[in-house]
């Protein structure tokens, strides 16, 4: 078991300027989690997409579409943490501060990564000197992602630099991080290039969360998802793509991902409560489900389930 509950934070002050993030301020909740994220690793729009879903959002860009990435508050013990470092990390950061208004530092007071895809922790390069020069935020990971980070620049340079300071987790080993709250780590199968994949169960002093953003499919991994999700009380699963329609010029046996609508099917025999558990994440630029007036949108809600939206917020 990993414990911080005695680290010293190490985060230089800096301004308070306001998030371009607007969002509510659940301070009342000890602690919170806070969905700051809720795209697939490329964003919306996406880079040369000339279809529908992206054409206009080059010109009128939608504040709301952030790369997936859960922010967790305790207010209780002040502080803040933060699940992947996505190219959004900056305004990520500075809206998950801004909801904690009594912390002096901008930064969380810890990092957990899922894995070495480019929207999971390329945003930790903020951390180096050509942007904040932070000091020792402590970043949790895997031990090939931290293997990884520490043998290959620029990753390596915040290493030598002493910005981050890599917290190694084990599958199912405990990081305790306040009295009030805990993450559990546990490997799923997933395209696994430079670093093993991890999905995370968040523990509240009420409530737990299960999150798995990246997975290849639901029938590839050891666990059983419905006693996954019966263990719990809401979780943010990887719902990348609703079909297979939405990407006819890839080869889909190099990104298998489980569909929306196969997740519907594997779930379809659930009660209603455990539905109402499951809240779909991660979500790619071509997904109908990023438009709330969509056709597939009504559908999940009419089946049971729910749509992550950044700004949600959630008591633990």
């Amino acid at each position: 078991m990993i414990s911080l509950l005695s680290c010293k934070d190490n985060k230089p002050s800096e301004n308070k300027s306001t998030s371009e993030i607007g969002m509510g301020h659940p301070a009342e909740k000890e602690v919170s989690l806070i969905i700051l994220g809720t795209v697939q690793d490329a964003g919306s729009p996406h880079i040369a997409c000339s279809k529908s879903c992206c054409a206009n959002l080059f010109f009128q860009p939608n504040q709301d579409r952030k790369v997936v990435s859960l922010g967790i508050m305790d207010t209780k013990n002040n502080k803040n943490y933060i699940i992947e470092a996505t190219p959004d990390f900056p305004e990520q950061a500075k809206a998950l501060k801004n909801l904690n208004l009594s912390l002096t530092g901008e930064i969380p007071d810890g990092i957990f990564l899922t894995h070495a895809h480019i929207g999971h922790y390329t945003g930790l390069i903020y951390l180096g000197k050509e942007a904040l020069n932070s000091s020792n935020v402590p970043v949790f990971a895997m031990p090939k992602m931290k293997s990884f980070l520490e043998h290959n620049g620029p990753w390596s340079q915040l290493v030598a630099n002493g910005n981050i300071m890599l917290q190694e987790m084990n599958p199912m080993e405990e990081v305790v991080l306040t009295p009030n709250l805990s993450l559990i780590p546990f490997t799923v199968p997933h395209r696994d290039e430079y670093s093993e994949t991890v999905g995370f169960t968040i523990i509240g002093p009420n409530k737990k969360v299960l999150f798995i953003p990246d997975i290849d499919k639901w029938h590839l991994w050891e666990t059983n998802i419905i006693d996954a999700i019966s263990a719990v009380d809401m979780a943010f699963i990887d719902a990348t793509f609703y079909d297979g329609e939405e990407i006819y010029n890839r080869d889909i046996t190099e990104i298998p991902h489980p569909f929306v609508i196969e997740s519907m099917a594997v779930f379809k025999h659930l009660p209603e409560s455990e539905k109402a558990k499951i809240h779909f994440i991660h979500l790619n630029h071509t997904n109908p489900l990023l438009d709330m007036g969509s056709e597939a949108y009504g559908t999940v809600l009419e089946n049971g389930f729910k749509v992550a939206n950044i700004k949600d917020a959630f008591s633990l």
